[in-house]
């Protein structure tokens, strides 16, 4: 039988946190949970904690304490010796000094959280290669493309993601000016939180994928394709040099490849994840992104292009907007107008460190909230 990996889950609380708990409660005999991590939400932490028992905890409200567990911080959780695998999970920034702590511990990382790849790609790849960490990506289109690796002994030529296209695929200018957040969180396809769901609705989800891409898999920009896939059934393709294609398949669940992550190079049988009914599939349409209409795309992959402390600029102004946005304080398409404002305004330093691009990320929330009054 094999060892149970103890599994410590940053963001427990979130869409990917849950879905996580999910996977886990229906492998006991792989799987335990030893740690948790959550922001706010104290009441459905405390139903995690009584189901699960985990020694190690990490919330903001301190007065959440017990003798049954250890409160730490993130970065203590992720490094902590008897912690196998840890699931970022996190949104936005806080997931990079988890993460990078993690690889430092030389642990196996389930990466969902975009922003510390695009933010600090190359230092955590560095870190990861150093102390022989292993990043294995939740995020289903680095997931296919991982899976679609596995095998082959040489490198791909290219990498095609795929992208829903979001609920407002074929919107017009106008229609998109007028978009509501209630609209823009109706996502036709995935169950997924807030800050992500809008992102796919402005494809910038699908930006901050193609830096990752770059990252994870070593490939240059221009050998990264995008490409609208309204079904959501392939997930991700990869081409190699004989012109031969591989693609992954399968139901639009996150659950799929969180359970690829945590039992990976193992795939393990689980009655509770979908399966494909190719009787009911009908077509399986492709269509290039149109960046007119949705300019965070490019904007997204211009700033991976140029590197530097573009990236963590481009991270922080979209997730300020998004906030915005969800405040209803500014317009669906006004996102796009701020990062690229944000993205203009700044003066970008060459090689930076941790510190320089936390200090690009601080810098910039507070320019995109003066730029719509929002100073505090």
């Amino acid at each position: 039988m094999a060892d149970i990996k103890r599994v410590a889950i940053l963001g427990s609380t979130g869409s990917i946190g849950r879905q996580t708990l999910e996977v886990i409660s229906t492998l006991p005999r792989r799987f335990s949970v030893i740690g948790l991590a959550a922001g706010h939400n104290t009441e459905l932490l405390s139903k995690q904690i009584s189901r699960f028992k985990p020694r190690f905890i990490c919330f903001q409200d301190k007065t959440l304490t017990s003798a049954e567990y250890e409160l730490l911080s993130l970065e203590e959780i992720a490094s902590r010796a008897e912690v196998d695998i840890v699931v970022v999970a996190t949104s936005g920034k806080w997931g990079l000094k988890p993460t990078l702590a993690a690889i430092k511990a030389g642990k196996r990382v389930a990466l969902a959280n975009k922003e510390a790849l695009v933010m600090a790609g190359g230092i955590i790849t560095g870190e990861a290669r150093q102390n022989k960490a292993q990043i294995i990506p939740v995020d289903s289109e680095h997931s296919a493309v991982f899976q679609c690796l596995q095998g082959e002994k040489q490198k791909a030529s290219k990498i095609i993601l795929t992208a829903s296209g979001g609920p407002f695929l074929g919107y017009s200018p106008t229609q998109l000016s007028q978009v509501t957040p209630e609209q823009a969180l109706k996502h036709p396809s995935w169950r997924m939180g807030q800050k992500v769901t809008i992102d796919s609705a402005t494809l910038m989800n699908k930006g901050l994928e193609v830096i990752e891409a770059r990252w994870l898999f070593d490939m240059p920009f221009d050998n990264i394709q995008v490409l609208v896939h309204p079904q959501s059934i392939i997930h991700s393709m990869v081409e190699f040099n004989d012109g031969s294609v591989k693609a992954q398949l399968s139901q639009p669940d996150m659950r799929l490849p969180i359970q690829y992550a945590l039992s990976y190079p193992e795939r393990l049988e689980n009655p509770e994840l979908p399966r494909l009914d190719w009787e009911k599939i009908k077509e399986l349409g492709f269509e290039p992104p149109d960046f007119d209409r949705f300019p965070c795309l490019k904007l997204a992959i211009e700033a991976g292009r140029k590197g530097e402390t573009y990236p963590a600029v481009l991270c922080a102004a979209d997730e300020t907007a998004v906030e915005l946005f969800l405040s209803k304080r500014i317009k669906f398409n006004d996102i796009p107008r701020l990062v690229g404002q944000a993205l203009n305004e700044h003066k970008s330093i060459a090689h930076p460190t941790l510190e320089d691009i936390l200090a690009a990320d601080a810098q910039t929330r507070g320019t995109v909230k003066k730029m719509v009054g929002g100073q505090r």
